[in-house]
């Protein structure tokens, strides 16, 4: 298969602007600014089928197209590239092994959106990523790529490169506006929604790495050939970012479509240690996990995965064997998730600790029938029920590992104990 945006995955020297510009960087950009105009990109990007790779799916040429159009304040692009979610770092190798390519897709998209300011939220703990980025930004304006009079077209465009300070909760595009606004990191009640009210009160795009670098593949190619790669409904490629109990963990790139134990196998080199598949997490850690039987016709798009009971979420793929202790795995995520409740709404702020404590008490054997339900309970009056999704991301996996493998939390009571042999860092 054709790499889009992996091809220069571990070339020496890729993420510097000399080894861009000898494979053609910029040219796409060039062309684009002198002779295409703003509406005609977006065409190109709703045909192409583009949906954003943060998460949510949503079609990027039509979020491009809510702007309001006779709003006279300035425009802005975030890019969110927060990427917290468990499991989730194909935008970290993006940004490590070709920043430049991104830089472009911003230079393209700010074009499209008619912006002439970008923002890219990144990560705190991406200290290498953001080292890359902030050097690829500078080589771009010593170039003349960035700043005035771009290409000769009288269009300007500054890029700035903000650090996050660690919290999850800023993956979410109000969070991450109000946090780079210089404020607390909490969500924002929607509507109004960042297209029409996002940065400084100000239409704003927000669109993830991988998004904003396919915009590049995309106006090099045209549409006709991106929609070659996926299916109907979910075109393109898509990086998975795959890890747990598997011989190769990484991140791979392959159509929208693609087989999943097709992929465990011939990307991932299969389960580890000869070990049986027990359960899948298929995008993300606040994705409904699936069992050993989901996976065997499951393919990775967005609407085989869906009709599997999940989501392709950010494509963050976790892989279980079948010596992994399910109640444990979950425990785990809900410490994870009570942590970084922004405890901005009350279902979420107490339900998220009640969940862990709960699970907690089950995989020590203190728990009881009763608790199961008062875990159903807790999520299903938490979701929907809160400003943001975070309290979903939080309830989702409770209620789909109780669905998936209720047996293993009443043994766990029924034991009074953990059945299953504790595995340590080290061991792994």
């Amino acid at each position: 298969m054709e790499a889009l945006l992996t091809k220069n995955f571990g070339k020496e020297g890729s993420n510097t602007i000399k080894f861009y510009l000898e494979d053609g960087g910029y040219e796409t950009a060039k062309r684009v600014l002198t002779t295409m105009q703003p509406d005609q990109i977006i065409d190109e990007v709703k045909k192409s089928g583009l949906r954003g790779r943060g998460g949510a799916g949503f079609p990027t040429g039509m979020k491009w197209s809510f702007l309001p159009k006779d709003n006279p304040k300035p425009r802005y692009l975030c890019v969110n590239a927060d990427e917290s979610e468990p499991g989730t770092f194909k935008d970290r190798y993006l940004m490590e092994n070709d920043p430049h390519c991104l830089l472009e897709g911003i230079i393209i998209s700010c074009f499209a959106i008619k912006s002439n300011t970008a923002f890219i939220y990144i990560r705190g703990e991406y200290y290498y990523p953001h080292n890359v980025l902030k050097k690829a930004i500078q080589e771009a304006y010593d170039n003349g790529y960035l700043g005035k009079n771009i290409f000769g077209t009288g269009f300007d465009i500054d890029i700035v490169l903000h650090r996050g300070a660690g919290a999850y909760i800023c993956g979410e595009e109000t969070a991450l506006i109000e946090s780079l606004e210089g404020k607390k990191g909490q969500p924002r009640i929607k509507p109004p929604f960042p297209a029409v009210e996002g940065v400084f009160r100000c239409p704003t795009i927000v669109n993830n790495v991988a998004t904003i670098s396919s915009v590049t593949w995309i106006m090099q190619n045209g549409f006709a050939e991106y929609a070659k790669f996926g299916t109907e409904k979910s075109a393109g490629t898509f990086l998975f970012s795959i890890s747990g109990h598997v011989n190769k963990p990484g991140v791979y790139e392959v159509p929208l479509g693609y087989p999943f134990m097709k992929f465990l196998e011939e990307k991932a080199g299969g389960v580890r240690n000869g070990k049986k598949l027990k359960a899948l997490i298929p995008g993300g850690s606040s994705t409904p996990i699936l069992n050993a039987k989901d996976c065997e016709t499951l393919n990775l798009d967005y609407e085989s995965i869906a009709a599997h009971g999940s989501m392709l979420g950010s494509g963050a793929m976790i892989v279980m064997d079948e010596d992994t202790c399910i109640v444990d795995a979950l425990l785990n995520l809900e410490h994870f998730y009570s942590h970084e409740s922004c405890g901005q709404c009350s279902p979420c702020r107490e339900g998220v600790n009640w969940m862990y404590k709960t699970v907690h008490q089950v995989e020590h054997g203190k728990a009881a029938e009763k608790d199961l339900k008062v875990l159903l309970d807790l999520a299903n009056n938490m979701e929907g029920k809160t400003i943001c999704v975070f309290s979903a991301a939080a309830a989702m996996p409770v209620r789909s590992y109780l669905n998936k493998f209720r047996d293993e939390f009443v043994n766990h009571f029924k034991n009074n104990s953990c059945p299953y042999p504790k595995r340590t860092y080290l061991e792994e």
